[in-house]
């Protein structure tokens, strides 16, 4: 018997020297694996999707947005991100991901065309990602999870440790205006700082601050919940745009 098959697509520039990378093919087969289930990945790098965004993207059931930006194009993983949002196309977002997928729905959604991010563009007039109070380069952390979300769902429970890899975090200035759109934060660090995303009226657009794919026990509830959202629009349940 046939054994199903999705294809991911992890947009960021491949770099063997960033530890998420190397972690994240076998952090996928691990929930692959779980979910009986094949995982074909292919990396994207942003100056591609930069180049030809929509017609490479339709090809996947999912979109992984990984860790270590800045990105060569950010033009790139905006685009990538923005498609996965307005397609319905499985997403999820760790690190620099999760930092993207917040910049890409302000300029988008919220109509703030000037928002950007410190580490790639510190002079800039509105930065919504800026350097953390305290570096998380290494660091473990209990997250929160609000009641009722669908983090807290996948998790099974309302708290998880996980390990983080970053400098940079949502600016606390925009933790308000970001909760009153469909893009909610439903995961805290025990400070109440942005560490887990949803997006309220999508199949399944996640981000996390910190990086489950370095968690070492796998398969981590995140990643399986994402594998299995692609394997539904592998196996028909979804809709894969332009399929």
């Amino acid at each position: 018997m046939t054994v199903p098959c999705s294809r991911i697509g992890l947009i960021g520039d491949f770099d063997p020297a960033v530890p998420a990378h190397r972690a994240i093919p076998p952090a996928l087969a691990a929930a692959a694996a779980k979910l009986d289930h094949a995982i074909e990945s292919e990396w994207l790098p942003t100056t591609r999707l930069a180049e030809d965004g929509a017609g490479l993207l339709a090809q996947f059931d999912g979109l992984w947005c990984v860790p270590a930006s800045p990105y060569r194009s950010m033009l790139g993983a905006l685009c990538a991100i923005r498609y996965a949002r307005e397609e319905g196309v499985p997403f999820l977002g760790t690190c620099g991901g999760f930092q993207h997928a917040i910049l890409e729905y302000a300029r988008s959604v919220m109509g703030c065309s000037s928002a950007d991010h410190a580490e790639s563009n510190p002079q800039a007039e509105e930065l919504l990602i800026t350097p953390l109070a305290c570096s998380l380069v290494g660091q473990t952390g209990t997250v929160r999870l609000l009641p009722g979300s669908r983090a807290a769902s996948i998790y099974g429970c309302d708290e998880a440790t996980e390990r983080y890899h970053c400098n940079f975090g949502v600016n606390p200035q925009w933790q308000v205006p970001i909760g009153r759109t469909t893009l909610k934060i439903t995961g805290l660090d025990d400070e109440g700082s942005a560490r887990l995303i949803e997006l309220a009226d999508h199949p399944f657009f996640m981000g996390t601050l910190f990086q489950p794919e370095l968690n070492p026990a796998q398969p981590h509830p995140m990643i399986l919940a994402f594998v299995r959202a692609a394997a539904s629009v592998a196996a028909g349940f979804g809709s894969r745009p332009g399929a």
